[in-house]
């Protein structure tokens, strides 16, 4: 019969609760630097923006005069290119993932796509902008079109979308499904009026939030040649653009020779991040208010 040593038993227990309070020491440190790096990041942005942003900088156009110079059209190329994101991400993303989840036999294909997807969505940036520049702009022959660079950026979320919703898809109880199969209701029946009213906050939430990603995004549309000139607002699918990413990367490197360019950076930066807290925002709430626990 084995006797247990009292003593060694604390002293293990001691040594753990010691470890423990080392590691969440350690990580409480970790997450205050963060926050401290990201605190002197949005301070600097904010400060070197104060001034600059009125209605006269979001209304006026690009100008090589940095007092007179405005984000009108880059506003507008953002929106006309996440209205290319959009609807291509959300009708491929969530057909391929009902697909994957309700229609795909279980078997090495099925895995074969899963896999894939899931090695898409950690492939860099700068990869898909080397594949939107191949197919869209040269071998379509669109340039750097907003088509051009709205079709790689859905390529670039569209892992994110595919997976977001087959987790929402999954996350549907089995029982619905099989209670409207016992009423007698199809598979495209079921999937349509069952399966997608219960997961669509999910499906929403990460289309959101791939968009919060697409409109941030600044390596695709350079491969593929997006200029940040002084051109007219697009008033089309086929018109060149340029996007707040791009401006603002181009303005941060135009402000070695001209210091005020660093302040329409900044701006430009600040009303990117207030688009992206909207943004997150939205997805945020729609997850907490439609969220069915069941």
């Amino acid at each position: 019969m084995k006797y247990i040593n009292i003593e060694q038993v604390n002293k293990r227990m001691e040594s753990r609760l010691l470890l423990n309070q080392v590691v969440k020491y350690i990580f409480l440190i970790a997450t205050l630097f963060a926050l401290f790096v990201l605190g002197i990041l949005i301070y600097r942005v904010v400060a070197d923006s104060l001034g600059w942003i009125d209605l006269q900088f979001l209304s006026n156009k690009l100008s090589i005069n940095a007092e007179r110079a405005g984000i009108r059209g880059v506003i507008a190329g953002t929106v006309w290119l996440m209205l290319i994101v959009g609807p291509v991400t959300f009708i491929l993303g969530v057909g391929t993932a009902i697909y994957l989840e309700e229609y795909a036999k279980k078997g090495k294909f099925q895995s074969f796509i899963q896999t894939n997807i899931s090695n898409l969505a950690g492939v860099p940036s700068v990869i898909f902008g080397m594949l939107g520049l191949t197919i869209f702009s040269r071998l379509f022959n669109l340039g750097s079109s907003i088509l051009a660079g709205g079709l790689t950026m859905s390529l670039l979320v569209l892992p994110i979308v595919v997976v977001a919703s087959q987790e929402a898809i999954r996350s549907v109880p089995s029982f619905l499904k099989e209670a409207s199969y016992g009423m007698g209701a199809t598979k495209w029946q079921t999937t349509k009026n069952v399966v997608l009213p219960s997961s669509l906050p999910g499906i929403l939430t990460g289309f959101i939030l791939s968009l919060s990603r697409a409109i941030g995004e600044t390596a695709p549309l350079i491969v593929i040649g997006i200029p940040a000139l002084i051109m007219p607002v697009p008033n089309g699918i086929m018109d060149d653009f340029t996007a707040l990413p791009i401006q603002i990367y181009y303005w941060t490197l135009d402000s070695v020779l001209t210091r005020e360019y660093a302040n329409l950076a900044a701006a430009t930066i600040v009303v990117l991040l207030i688009v992206l807290f909207i943004m997150n925002s939205i997805a945020i709430i729609i997850r907490n208010k439609y969220q069915k626990r069941y």
